[in-house]
């Protein structure tokens, strides 16, 4: 199976119309992948607050209608990360979209655990509350974004729910990067899965994110690893390897709790 990390630049001379075109035509650049991931509120920036009233979208517009059209043009299954949904109630929402490689919805999944600390996207965006798996004919992917990488409850879930491959998009700063890729590693050890993290590049409202998207096979392995600028990391890998892993070392039957 191959998988595309567009790990996408953020600028503040782009807008969000410009960006959703550029990206758009990046993802067509694909076309030889079977699932390509976008990073999380790449239309907006994920630390551009201010911005996300103004930019959110309804799940079905302008983000979902050209990410919708790329996938199918590229015959890929796509992540297309995640945008600032506005809820028909006017409630916003961190949500991803996934998409199959006839342009058709596959899923989408509103964020659970939402950043901030009392401010940002934890007072301005809602919280979801379903888990979300993919069935993909390669594997079964696991939706999760950027700060649930810190709560592995949610990926022993997803495992429950028959994960294989988890894909975390992130707009992941900088400042903690180094455990942007010791989680990513954790959560692939623990679960034995793939994870496949995508992250951005640039800097949002001041915000220098981390870069290094990453893919970790079920051993904690790197295969990949992405820069700190705008780029695109290409990996093939075997998803078999997640149930050859299980079978070789079955920790996950010797759970307790």
């Amino acid at each position: 199976m191959r998988a595309s990390l567009i790990q996408i630049a953020v600028g503040e001379g782009e807008s969000v119309e410009s960006r959703r075109r550029r990206v758009a035509a990046m993802v067509r650049g694909q076309a030889g992948s079977d699932l390509v991931v976008l990073p999380e509120l790449w239309t907006t920036g994920a630390f551009a607050y201010e911005d996300f009233g103004r930019e959110a979208e309804p799940l079905e517009g302008p983000t979902y209608e050209a990410m919708a059209k790329a996938a199918s043009d590229a015959g890929v299954w796509l992540h297309a990360g995640s945008i600032p949904e506005r809820a028909p109630d006017g409630s916003l929402y961190n949500t991803s979209l996934v998409f199959s490689p006839s342009g058709e919805p596959a899923a989408s999944y509103r964020k659970i655990h939402r950043f901030g600390f009392d401010k940002g996207e934890a007072v301005l965006m809602g919280a979801g509350r379903d888990l979300v798996t993919v069935r993909l004919p390669e594997t079964v992917i696991g939706v999760a974004t950027c700060y649930d990488l810190r709560f592995p409850e949610l990926f022993r879930g997803l495992v429950d729910a028959g994960a294989e491959t988890l894909v975390v998009p992130a707009g992941w700063p900088e400042r903690r990067r180094g455990h942007w890729t010791l989680l990513a590693q954790a959560r692939a050890v623990e679960n034995q899965a793939f994870v496949l993290a995508c992250g951005t590049a640039g800097t949002h409202a001041g915000v220098p994110q981390a870069g290094h998207s990453i893919v970790v096979d079920p051993w904690g392995e790197v295969l990949a690893e992405a820069g700190a600028d705008e780029e695109t990391l290409t990996v093939d890998f075997d998803p078999g390897k997640v149930a050859t892993t299980r079978e070789q070392f079955p920790a996950l039957k010797d759970r307790v709790l």
